[in-house]
């Protein structure tokens, strides 16, 4: 297999709570006869577990409370190879926890309370390596200081979304964004390169706006959709990373973030890389 490149994502790390519910409720309804299940999430925990099961070698730098989730949370990181030495416990604030909702058809609804997610900082991550994996679970000052201090590449991952700073876009080498985050975001029309995913239907790549490459996603039976964003972000930068073409990649990346759909954890069971590469080179020679 290819040698393991080392990528730092710095992000959130939660526990998720996830109820699992014949159908999502509407305004003001409720809905019985769920399940709940305890599991280890937060999209930087769940980027940095994806990045490691596909073939990199993974720091995360995040926060979590010194309380006995940040443990768990810590551990199951650690288990999967992980590295935590950029995760600060924290007394001040608990560890962050997430909600999620999901249905019989894997669509799914998120609450997050951020806990010690609002205390990570970018101090220090000219000790990690780059390239560098980001979201918006984090405070924003902390990506708009992350943009200034990193010196290789680095990709944002624009989920919650929200406005960016104009230095953060003309910066940054890689946004992900589903197609409603890139509706809600305007400044990444002018993006270098952006990745826009659309559900099953695969996702395109644009580069100043223009379609440079598109990918379709492979059809499989959807469990849940809350592990498949994550997935298809580490894999997309990790295959941008190893120097594959943005067709390459991106295929690669739709391939990781479909099956990611047929698993029910936040942090599913994912194939190295290679794998991926090798499906989709066969679905393409048939």
């Amino acid at each position: 297999m290819t040698p393991s490149p080392a990528v730092t994502v710095v992000g959130s790390i939660n526990v998720d709570l996830t109820i699992r519910v014949s159908r999502l409720p509407g305004p003001g309804e409720t809905v019985g006869a769920g399940t709940l299940t305890r599991e280890p999430g937060g999209k930087g925990a769940n980027q940095a577990v994806a990045l490691q099961r596909l073939g990199a070698s993974v720091t995360l730098v995040g926060a979590v409370g010194e309380d006995a989730d940040g443990s768990w949370a810590c551990a199951n990181l650690e288990r999967v190879g992980v590295s935590t030495a950029g995760v600060v416990r924290s007394s001040a604030a608990a560890t962050g926890t997430a909600v999620v909702l999901v249905d019989d058809a894997g669509e799914n609804q998120i609450v997050v309370c951020p806990g010690a997610n609002d205390l990570v900082s970018h101090r220090g991550v000219e000790l990690w390596t780059d390239p560098i994996l980001a979201q918006l679970e984090v405070p924003l000052d902390t990506v708009v200081d992350l943009a200034s201090a990193a010196r290789g590449f680095l990709a944002i991952n624009t989920a919650p979304a929200q406005q960016l700073p104009q230095e953060v876009i003309e910066r940054t080498d890689l946004f992900i964004a589903n197609a409603g985050e890139y509706q809600q975001i305007p400044g990444l029309r002018s993006a270098r390169l952006v990745a826009v995913t659309d559900g099953a239907r695969g996702a395109t790549l644009l580069a100043a706006g223009v379609e440079i490459a598109r990918a379709t996603s492979p059809k499989v039976v959807a469990v849940s959709t809350v592990g498949a964003g994550d997935a298809f972000s580490a894999a997309l930068v990790l295959g941008l990373v190893r120097g594959l073409s943005p067709t390459a990649a991106l295929a690669a990346a739709c391939a990781a973030g479909s099956d990611a759909v047929t698993d029910a954890a936040a942090q599913p069971a994912l194939r190295h890389l290679d794998d991926y590469l090798r499906a989709t080179y066969e679905e393409g020679s048939r």
